[in-house]
């Protein structure tokens, strides 16, 4: 299921990474009294109830500026605008309406997007009427809060998450497989893309970009629906210029990793997986995508019987967080194995939409335990008591136990293991989420 998008955007020092790092419950945005201290969109993810959404912190929007810097922190929060659900605009309660405040939510207005409008630093009594004179900006009843002091965040949350889809829906049925095609640039994408579609390809429509966006091209094969996505190469973050168009093709192609449903990271077997592939596989793991690793050019490569164990040994080293990958070793330009690129999207798909019964599930958690014995820590051992798959793509299950500090890393990494050969969940990531019993908590 994928997960809605809720942008967080206003003018310069309102605080939005303050209520970016409470929301996503740790400290990933740099926060300080200077404006402009943040210029990319940065990504986190947060649960509020049963709803589980992506946030984006962004850059101030100063409409008035006009320097480079200026004009590249407002394209990114355009950007942000544009992909989200619902957008979260924040005000300063201290300050009052301003001038660029109003430029803006004018910008909001334009985008018809769902606009929750906050006023922050609101922490004592002498500020809340400074949040009446919001309403004048058009954008509905506005919602103090405090960011810092985590003050008013469940309210404003409340109204943000209507409307999403909660971690129980299963989404629609019927809809195309998105697989999204990422990799280093000259690997070989569109290549790989043009082999896939081949003769076979049935194009419904196909939505145009620049030579570096990210390309939706819908086709059928064997009566299934699929919609493949040719995305611009990602180079190094410090080989991108922050003012170039190539920099919004990077964010384009890593938008692209977020809303597949199915990733082919290509890789080129010419050339030894570089830091940039492996930074590209962890983003795509981190993201919880269904994935598979392609390794085009095979045919430049001098091969014996033992070639393809080899490279596949190291490459697993290399990915060893990814050790649940199928790899596939082809050659776009020769069309050699090709055909069964689909084959194990289709194959990577099912297995990221498995769901189990929550009795058998926890039958072969307790089969686990008693194979391999909980840890304990001070005398105090980890107890299971049951679990249940909340959602799919990626399968995700909570586990209730007696208290969630006493699991080690290893024993999860042990469990998840145990599912993955059970099931025999290929290609797909595994989330656990270890919570404490409700009598426990008391």
């Amino acid at each position: 299921m994928e997960k809605s998008l809720v942008a967080i955007v206003g003018r310069p020092n309102v605080g939005k990474s303050t209520l970016f790092n409470k929301l996503v419950g740790r400290r990933v945005a740099i926060v300080d009294d200077t404006p402009g201290v943040t210029r990319d969109r940065i990504y986190g993810d947060a649960t509020w109830l049963n709803y589980a959404f992506t946030v984006i912190d962004t850059g101030g929007i100063e409409p008035a500026r006009e320097d480079i810097i200026g004009a590249q922190m407002r394209r990114q929060a355009e950007l942000a605008i544009n992909m989200a659900d619902t957008i979260v605009f924040l005000v300063d309660g201290r300050e009052g309406m301003t001038a660029a405040d109003e430029d803006v939510a004018g910008i909001l207005r334009k985008s018809r997007k769902k606009v929750v409008l906050a006023v922050n630093k609101v922490d004592a009594a002498k500020f809340e009427e400074n949040a009446f004179e919001f309403y004048a900006l058009g954008l509905g009843e506005p919602y103090t809060i405090s960011a810092a002091q985590g003050l008013g965040i469940g309210d404003l949350l409340d109204e943000t998450v209507k409307g999403f889809p909660t971690m129980d829906d299963k989404g629609d049925q019927n809809a195309p497989v998105n697989i999204a095609v990422v990799g280093r640039p000259n690997v070989g994408k569109s290549s790989l893309v043009n082999a896939v579609l081949g003769d076979e390809r049935t194009i419904v429509s196909e939505i145009p970009g620049t030579t570096r966006d990210a390309i939706d091209t819908p086709f059928s094969h064997n009566g299934e629906e699929y919609v493949l996505v040719d995305t611009a190469g990602v180079r190094r973050k410090r080989a991108v210029e922050d003012e170039s168009i190539e920099r919004y093709s990077v964010i384009r192609s890593l938008g692209a990793v977020r809303r597949a449903d199915v990733v082919l990271i290509v890789v080129d077997a010419a050339q030894s997986l570089s830091e940039q592939d492996v930074r590209i596989a962890g983003y795509v793991h981190e993201e919880g995508k269904a994935s598979v690793l392609v390794v085009n050019k095979w045919d430049l490569i001098e091969k014996d019987t033992h070639t393809m164990q080899a490279f596949k040994k190291k490459l697993t080293a290399d990915l060893a967080f990814m050790s649940y990958v199928p790899m596939l070793f082809i050659s776009a330009k020769t069309g050699q194995r090709v055909s069964k690129v689909l084959e194990q999207t289709d194959l990577v798909y099912r297995q990221a939409s498995t769901r189990i019964t929550t009795g058998v599930l926890n039958d072969i958690i307790n089969e686990a335990v008693m194979v391999t014995e909980p840890p304990s820590d001070k005398g105090r051992r980890l107890k299971i008591y049951y679990a249940t798959q909340v959602s799919v793509r990626p399968p995700t299950f909570v586990v209730k136990v007696n208290d969630p500090k006493l699991m080690h890393f290893s024993y999860e990494r042990y469990l998840e293991n145990y599912l993955r050969k059970t099931f025999s969940l290929t290609g797909t990531p595994i989330r656990l989420y270890f919570r404490a019993r409700a009598s426990e908590e008391k």
